[in-house]
């Protein structure tokens, strides 16, 4: 057997609530310290020793994956303004193009950016935000080099093609927040939201372009730690939107889009637990709420008294629908609901919310998001549609008569049937008797003998929700004979608020049984057994697999686990780590003694026992701001020293990015290959350890 890295255990006390706890790997956090490194990428040559026998395996699943990807491609173009904008790929390029044509798509192409002349000399980058000024004449975009999510805004004469001297670092604007960048209507003024020490987007700021950003106004600063600060602008432009986000506390604020010396005003005052959203419409905002509506409600205000005691509710709290989010257009306004753990779609009379149409979707699982929409004065809805078993469709809804129009079905070039795969909705019972769901997808005419390898995957946390959308990479499992479902489990808001609060702070352990009921449940049905069974999760689904393997070891045979957040209580306990503050209503403070004493409980790095462990893959990014590199890395060093079998254990760390992984398309492709295939070698071979 390869001889694994061993990382030196250094005793540091941590006395805290009352209890001793020695973190002897806790020296893994000193990124300048060499030795660190140095264990790193011990870790990294064990797991191509380890793994070295897939690399025909990852080749082909890259291969494959590939095959399926159009690599010249487009997006459906959309209007804004007098400009249809789309993005493209080219052959065997990893980024995307960003277009725009005048007045028509027979008008002549300008390249407005070209991420792949970006990213030469780059083995990571990141755009956050690709923005047009409401003129036409100008670009702000959002770039990030390093994968820490702090970007650098830079700004392009549109007419020169050249770029202006300023540029302004440390901004907000990742993938995972909204807006960047915004423009003023006057097409000179932008603003943007700078970060903390702690990576935490806390100050809105006002540019002139052109001036130095040294002088720039700070408009807002969110003092609060347990808040991070967003903005937007309106669909109608009228207003710069800001978004002050506390885990069960929203506040909104708003300035004029078209006077760029306006000042923002408050909406609603926060209040504790007051959790809103507004749309402008007309002079009105229609606010999405949760005042007495567990389930969100849909209350409307004039923009001159904005404030709660001026709400008027228009749509009423409902048991059985949950209330996601509302958008205006001119003529409609728009509610993402949710009922059954599906997205819904309704479409409103703005002078009678009442007055209204869901729009029907042919699926029994499916995934339905809105795309940008740009344009107020439309009748039409752009949606992105897909299942498990149906590629990504952009969808444009005509509102007056909810008829359906196909602008784009992904193209799988390789080839794809949907009929040789069938798609599921089943249900398992958790130990206090809630039903949770499970969406699966498998190939047509497979066995239900418990001998098919299969991939769990999961997530319940944030309310977040993970749809049973498409993914083609996927059926580079399915076609292998695997079973791939998920969990829709606690913690997620997939069957209304109540069950994300049956998943946080007190109720976080529901997560995990729910997630090892699902487990069982395939098992007991005939999907698969112990010997088969794998499970993925990402990021806060790492800690709900990790916690889980530390749970039920004997339960799954292979775990792969993500960007893991496996050190749930030093990490709540360390407020210069970028989210921490803002997640104390998430998880628990651990300066409250009942909370520390649950969390501790659970958390997967602190209850590593000797024991037998399932084959576990484990993957970090060097530069992540989110779940930093030292939770995977320390949590595979205790649990290499304390594991008494011989399955196996590899940690691969990517030093080039964060959160998220490889920026380009292919190096993301190669990184799903090495899980894949880390899996097919565990579940789908007689192979069962290193």
């Amino acid at each position: 057997m390869p001889s694994f890295p061993t990382a030196p255990k250094r005793d540091h006390l941590i006395t805290q609530r009352g209890k001793t706890r020695n973190d002897e790997y806790y020296w893994l956090r000193e990124k300048e310290n060499p030795e660190v490194l140095g264990y790193l990428r011990a870790e990294s040559d064990y797991l191509e020793e380890v793994l070295g026998h897939t690399k025909p395996l990852q080749e082909t699943l890259f291969a494959e994956m590939k095959g399926r990807l159009k690599e010249a491609d487009s997006s459906v173009p959309e209007k804004r303004g007098g400009y249809f904008h789309y993005s493209r790929m080219e052959q065997g390029k990893s980024y995307p193009i960003y277009c725009r044509r005048k007045g028509s798509l027979e008008s002549p192409e300008e390249i407005l950016l070209d991420h792949n002349a970006l990213a030469e000399g780059h083995d990571f980058s990141s755009i956050g935000a690709v923005e047009v000024s409401p003129d036409g004449s100008k670009l702000a975009y959002t770039l990030d080099y390093e994968g820490n999510e702090a970007y650098t805004i830079h700004i392009r004469d549109l007419a020169t093609g050249k770029l202006y001297d300023e540029t302004i670092p440390n901004t907000s604007g990742s993938v995972y927040e909204l807006g960047g960048v915004e423009w003023a209507n006057d097409s000179e003024t932008i603003y943007y939201i700078t970060l903390d020490d702690a990576l935490r987007s806390d100050k809105l700021h006002r540019h002139k372009i052109g001036s130095d950003p040294a002088s720039d106004e700070l408009l807002v600063h969110e003092g609060d730690p347990s808040y991070f600060l967003w903005m937007y602008k309106t669909r109608d432009d009228r207003y710069i939107m800001t978004y002050h986000h506390s885990t069960n506390t929203r506040e909104m604020r708003f300035l004029s889009a078209d006077d760029p010396n306006s000042e923002p005003r408050v909406m609603q005052a926060r209040v504790s637990g007051l959790e809103y959203f507004a749309a402008h419409h007309n002079g009105k905002f229609y606010i999405v709420n949760n005042d007495g509506a567990k389930n969100f409600k849909l209350s409307v205000a004039p923009v001159e008294r904005p404030a709660k005691e001026n709400w008027v509710e228009v749509i009423p709290h409902r048991e059985d629908v949950l209330l996601e989010g509302v958008s205006a257009f001119q003529h409609h306004i728009v509610l993402r609901e949710r009922k059954d753990g599906l997205r819904q779609i309704r479409i409103c009379n703005p002078g009678n919310v009442t007055d209204s149409r869901l729009t029907q979707f042919p699926e029994p699982a499916y995934s339905v998001e809105l795309e940008n929409n740009p344009e107020f004065d439309t009748r039409l809805l752009r949606i992105s549609y897909s299942s498990l078993i149906t590629p990504t469709t952009i969808v444009d809804i005509d509102m007056n008569t909810g008829a359906w129009e196909v602008k784009k079905t992904t193209e799988i070039p390789s080839g794809y049937n949907q009929e040789e795969y069938v798609s599921e909705r089943i249900h398992a019972t958790a130990p206090d008797g809630a039903r949770v769901p499970i969406s699966i997808v498998y190939k047509k005419g497979l066995a239900r003998d418990g001998k098919n390898p299969t991939l769990l995957h999961g997530y319940g946390a944030y309310g977040a929700i993970v749809d049973a959308d498409f993914v083609s990479s996927r059926f580079s499992l399915l076609d292998r004979g695997f079973v791939f479902a998920i969990g829709h489990i606690r913690g997620g808001l997939d069957m209304g608020r109540a069950w994300y609060e049956g998943g946080r702070v007190f109720n976080k352990k529901n997560s995990f049984t729910d997630f090892i009921a699902c487990a069982e449940h395939l098992i007991k049905e005939g999907y698969t057994s112990k010997e088969k069974l794998g499970i993925m999760g990402v990021s806060a689904g790492g800690l709900l697999v990790t916690a889980s393997l530390i749970m039920r070891p004997d339960l799954f045979q292979a775990v792969v686990a993500k960007v893991a957040f496996t050190d749930v209580v030093t990490s709540m306990s360390d407020p210069t780590i970028p989210l921490t503050t803002l997640e104390w209503n998430e998880w628990g403070n651990p300066e409250i003694q009942e909370e520390f004493e649950y969390m501790i409980s659970y958390s997967p790095y602190d209850n590593i026992r000797a024991n037998s462990y399932p084959n576990i893959l484990l993957t970090t990014g060097l530069n992540d701001p989110r779940v930093a590199y030292w939770e995977p890395a320390k949590f595979a060093a205790r649990l290499r020293a304390n594991k008494t079998d011989d399955t196996l254990l590899a940690l691969k760390t990517n030093y080039s990015a964060g959160h998220a992984g490889s920026s380009g398309r292919y190096d993301h492709l190669k990184e799903i290959a090495l899980e894949y295939a880390f899996l097919i070698d565990q579940l789908a071979s007689e192979r069962k350890s290193v």
